[in-house]
């Protein structure tokens, strides 16, 4: 059964959007750059094969270790709007907001009105995505798609339609293609929710969900196979594989090595927080390291992916999201209810009521799975960075969204008792993650105390009709939600005001370094094609987005050797490369994967001339005359 929507629907998800834009918009010039990304994006703009490869460096010869489907769309914004900080993530700024309204129309399908504006909401504020959103990486447009993908499986259930969940399909193949096995964290639930939900014999079932899986295949295997359609040397070597495969850096460097912890990972500051930590800067809270794998994890009061962050949205989706599941399964077929707990508008065909038991059914399943594969596998996965749940961040929003509306209705007291329950719990832990009763917390409080009165007032018969219709449901959900959102919507604007990033910092120079770096090697090239040899593929990105000339890389990941030191001499013998920049030291106790350890550092720093200081740089010994160049 379709509904279209009403005018205060649409007025209501306009002014969420709108909430969500400000959010992800609002002083994003302070965001940081991720100097990895776009070095990739100002590389991929200068020709058609650094382009669809995702070339890491203007000279083509590595590539970044990810299709770079979503590093065209920023291609596509720097080409429209210029290169700058901000134009390099509007696609991700987009996808967030975009994403809000997509899972307004899917939980709408779902379970109503009601609880589609709760999820989106939800999802507005969610601290984790926001910041996701306004970050130089590609898992915002990843969730945007997962959504899509989640809104036509219920367009399919709806009409029964194979063409929806081809199309479902072909829309996580290109999610794949964005950020690889992240993805696959939403598959289990959308899957169930497919085959709980479209209509018809089992045997049908099986059938489109088999041609749904032929085309996730195909879509998402596309741009892996059609690199192998180039030769082998004019294909990019991808960063972190192991033999320059595309596909070795997606499934072992990017797949087991990751759910392993074997991936090298770029290190930086670690700040231990001690006793100290409420009066810890928002920078070092950030460096804190996520806490280590265990069924709490998600909870965390400290680091990155804090309760702040995540962790209280999703304890109120599952304390009242799972019961509003449970009650739906055992409520599908109630012709007097509407999916919210409301009195249904129109009468209620035999059709319908099917219909509407599917979708419940489905909606349990779907959503359930997704949920509980998230929470087990963010919860042991060896290496977590916060951007990585994005992968179901929107089921826990939809959960949370149909579990407020659900309690929020004046039907039974169960309601009420679960209601009252969770913004007790949800104040108490709140008081846990802010270190104390903070302006945040206060609303949180009051709203809650607020929300639980309104609950029980309109259960009581006493109450006017008038008064109880006003409380119930729509004066409980909104203050359920503000008691519920106040510290994620606080932790938001503590991340905006900081310019809080979930990118990295991977390649990002000194500024004066920098300047000085590019300034010397502009006034000495003589023609060399390479404007310097690099230590490592990822040390100066940011150089690379600066100048865009070709670099030299002399190792990958793991210190493994890309460019031989007779390899070197050639090059710089024929004029082609002049100088090296080495900015860190192999020392006696080095780890054999130290790039400074390399043969061709080695060779570099015991032949070359040291022009550091020529170059005006404060750390000697970093910029060197390659041994054979001309002076």
């Amino acid at each position: 059964m379709r509904r279209p929507l009403r005018q205060w629907e649409w007025a209501a998800i306009a002014l969420v959007t709108i909430g969500a834009a400000a959010l992800r918009l609002v002083y994003i010039g302070r965001v940081s750059p991720d100097p990895f990304y776009d070095a990739a994006v100002r590389s991929m703009s200068l020709s058609w094969h650094n382009f669809f490869f995702g070339a890491f460096e203007p000279g083509g010869s590595v590539s970044i270790d990810k299709p770079p489907v979503d590093l065209w769309l920023q291609v596509v914004s720097v080409k429209l709007f210029g290169l700058s900080s901000t134009t390099l993530k509007l696609p991700e700024i987009f996808a967030g907001i975009v994403s809000v309204p997509l899972l307004f129309a899917a939980v709408r399908k779902m379970w109503g009105p009601t609880a589609g504006l709760s999820a989106a909401v939800a999802l507005a504020v969610l601290p984790v995505e926001v910041i996701t959103s306004r970050s130089d990486t590609m898992d915002a447009v990843m969730m945007a798609l997962i959504v899509l993908a989640l809104l036509l499986v219920v367009r399919a259930i709806e009409s029964g339609s194979t063409a929806w969940l081809l199309g479902s399909a072909a829309v996580l193949g290109v999610a794949f293609d964005v950020k690889l096995l992240e993805t696959v964290v939403a598959l289990p639930g959308l899957l169930a929710l497919a085959y709980v939900g479209i209509p018809g014999e089992r045997r049908r079932r099986v059938l489109q969900l088999t041609a749904a899986g032929a085309v996730y295949v195909v879509v998402a295997l596309s741009w892996l196979t059609a690199t192998l359609l180039a030769p082998a040397h004019d294909r990019p070597w991808a960063i972190g594989s192991t033999n320059g495969s595309a596909w070795n850096a997606a499934f072992v460097f990017n797949g087991t090595d990751r759910l392993g912890g074997k991936s090298p990972e770029p290190q930086f500051t670690v700040y231990e927080p001690g006793h100290h930590y409420p009066e810890a800067t928002q920078s070092e809270r950030d460096h804190i390291p996520i806490t280590p794998p265990s069924p709490t994890r998600l909870l965390a009061r400290i680091g990155p992916l804090s309760g702040e962050r995540l962790g209280l949205e999703l304890l109120a989706a599952l304390l009242l999201g799972v019961p509003a599941l449970l009650w739906g399964l055992r409520a599908a077929r109630r012709p007097s209810e509407g999916p919210d707990g409301e009195t249904a508008e129109m009468d209620a065909t035999a059709a319908t009521l099917e219909q509407r038991a599917r979708m419940r059914r489905a909606t349990a399943a779907g959503l359930g799975v997704w949920t509980l594969t998230g929470i087990v596998l963010f919860s042991y996965m060896s290496r977590l960075h916060p951007r990585y749940v994005e992968g179901f961040t929107p089921a826990v929003a939809a959960m949370l969204g149909i579990g407020a509306a659900w309690a929020a209705s004046p039907r039974g007291r169960a309601r009420g008792v679960i209601l009252t329950a969770t913004l007790l719990l949800i104040v108490v832990y709140a008081e846990r993650l802010l270190y104390g009763t903070t302006g945040a917390w206060w609303v949180t409080l009051l709203a809650a105390l607020a929300a639980i009165a309104c609950v029980w007032l309109a259960r009581m018969a006493t109450v006017p009709a008038r008064l109880r219709a006003l409380l119930a449901p729509g004066g409980v959900l909104v203050l359920a939600l503000a008691s519920l959102l106040a510290v994620p919507l606080s932790a938001d604007v503590t991340a905006i005001k900081n310019g809080v990033t979930d990118a990295g910092y991977v390649g990002a120079l000194p500024s004066e370094t920098q300047r000085l770096l590019s300034s010397y090697l502009r006034a000495h090239q003589k023609g060399a094609r390479y404007e310097v040899a690099a230590q490592s593929a990822t040390q100066i990105g940011s150089l690379i987005v600066q100048d865009g000339r070709p670099i030299l890389v002399l190792t990958t990941y793991g210190g493994r050797v890309f460019t031989t030191v007779p390899q070197l001499q050639r090059l710089a013998a024929q004029g082609q490369v002049r100088y090296a920049y080495l900015n860190t030291f192999c020392g006696r106790h080095s780890s054999a994967q130290n790039t400074a350890c390399s043969a061709p550092a080695r060779w570099i720093r015991a032949h070359g001339t040291d022009v550091s200081r020529d170059a005006g740089l404060s750390k000697a010994k970093t910029l060197w005359r390659v041994p054979g160049a001309a002076p």
